[in-house]
């Protein structure tokens, strides 16, 4: 039925052919039944839910209930192509994109290499760290612990690159997003809870890693691609963690339960260009829920990565068991979960921070923060410009010329200060980097 157009005729013809050339009398009736359906409807159905409209079907259960029951002799085979996306998403200048042949074109890749990009990562999971598509690296976080990166080698790392820059970047995320889009920033998502008697944070554990390759590729279903296209850009934005990455993480004492748990299974790498967006899109219906959650409780929701703040007026610290308890609830049901020892209910008797950022008033930086950097500029100032071991003076001078930006836009009369200092400071000439014959 799905292997061709949606005229009555048509499809009783098919499915005669396939049934052996015989038409029995509720053939009409099935036909029938997608008749009503417009032509988005048509071109989005799935297998699974034309056949629950067949199998209720009176007619059918007539037929399979006869003395000659209805057997498949032949077979249709429907052709991949890209369907209509849902409304509101049809509109999108997304590419053209109907097999896998013409994913290998838009990418720039032979098929062969699309497959080589695409294998099987349960496969290649056990295959040696030096053939992987990822470097594996591990650093330490500012709380404790360490982080893995799993960053794409070059090749793979174009090829997602061309999928964030032609694909994902065309797609909408939720309004109160404001991590790793485009025209929104960390001061904003600050803005939205400045001022107000009651800021609560949220934290979700493993943002990348709790996302599954089956909720990538359900992205890119609804986007509209074929389920085969879906699965191949769904392989080729995730990754299985390798059997030695894993057991070097334990035997140093780093690997939870939890972490293993997401690491285990094909999820979203840190370290991948692609990751921030897919896991906004996948945190849709979470944002769209936490949000209807805000508004029930005259309070004001954002997230900027796994940070999720709500703030509102005194009656929300009465109401943070409730919150608590719901947005829990809520995670859990979008596949997500929340690192309660990083909840935090702040008052304006405590200095508000979301992101680091002190919203009591309105975005600023906190003030031990200031005292550090001036500080730093001070001893810089006098000639003592010692950069971290990890840095070079270079480098040095181009992360507190960025720490110094950051201060700008959070507080500019305090900058002024900042830059003062700045303009004080006699830096060594740039060395010039080698160049490679």
């Amino acid at each position: 039925m799905l292997a061709g157009g949606r005229d009555r005729d048509g499809l009783v013809a098919r499915m005669s052919y396939v049934l052996g050339d015989v038409s029995p009398g509720w053939l009409q009736g099935v036909a029938e039944l997608v008749l009503p359906l417009s032509t988005p409807s048509w071109d989005a159905l799935d297998i699974e839910d034309l056949a629950n409209r067949i199998e209720a079907h009176t007619g059918f259960i007539h037929g399979c209930l006869a003395d000659v029951r209805p057997c498949i002799r032949r077979w249709i085979l429907r052709s991949a192509h890209m369907h209509r996306p849902p409304l509101g998403l049809d509109l999108l200048p997304l590419p053209r994109i109907d097999h896998a042949q013409d994913l290998a074109a838009w990418l720039g890749v032979s098929p062969d290499d699309l497959d080589w990009l695409c294998a099987d990562p349960q496969r290649r999971s056990h295959a040696a760290l030096h053939s992987q598509h990822y470097l594996f690296s591990m650093r330490p976080k500012a709380l404790g612990g360490v982080r893995l990166i799993e960053a794409p080698k070059a090749r793979l790392k174009a090829v997602q690159a061309r999928i964030l820059d032609d694909l994902l970047t065309r797609v909408p995320v939720h309004e109160q997003c404001h991590g790793f889009v485009r025209g929104r920033s960390l001061r904003g998502h600050a803005q939205a809870h400045a001022g107000q008697a009651v800021v609560i944070r949220f934290d979700l554990r493993n943002f990348f890693a709790s996302v599954t390759a089956a909720q990538v590729r359900a992205v890119f279903e609804t986007l509209g691609y074929a389920p085969s296209v879906a699965r191949d850009l769904g392989a080729l934005c995730t990754v299985l963690t390798p059997a030695p990455v894993l057991d070097r993480m334990r035997d140093d004492g780093w690997l939870d339960w939890h972490q293993a748990r997401s690491l285990r299974r094909a999820h979203l790498p840190q370290g991948a260009p692609t990751s921030p967006m897919l896991a906004n899109l996948c945190a849709f219906d979470m944002d769209l829920r936490l949000d209807g959650l805000a508004a029930a409780m005259n309070a004001h929701y954002s997230r900027y990565a796994d940070d999720i703040i709500f703030s509102g007026n005194a009656s929300l610290a009465a109401a943070f068991p409730r919150l608590q308890a719901w947005v829990g609830k809520i995670a859990r049901e979008e596949g997500r979960e929340i690192n309660h020892r990083k909840t935090r209910l702040m008052t304006r008797a405590t200095a508000q921070t979301v992101c680091g950022i002190v919203v009591n008033d309105g975005p600023n930086m906190r003030r031990d923060d200031f005292d550090r950097l001036r500080a730093t500029l001070h001893r810089c100032a006098l000639g003592r410009i010692e950069p971290p071991d990890s840095l070079s003076a270079d480098e040095w001078r181009q992360q507190l010329r960025g720490r110094i930006q950051w201060a700008e836009q959070l507080n500019p009369a305090k900058a002024r200060r900042l830059h003062a200092l700045w303009k004080r400071i006699d830096w060594p000439p740039i060395t010039a980097s080698p160049t490679v014959e």
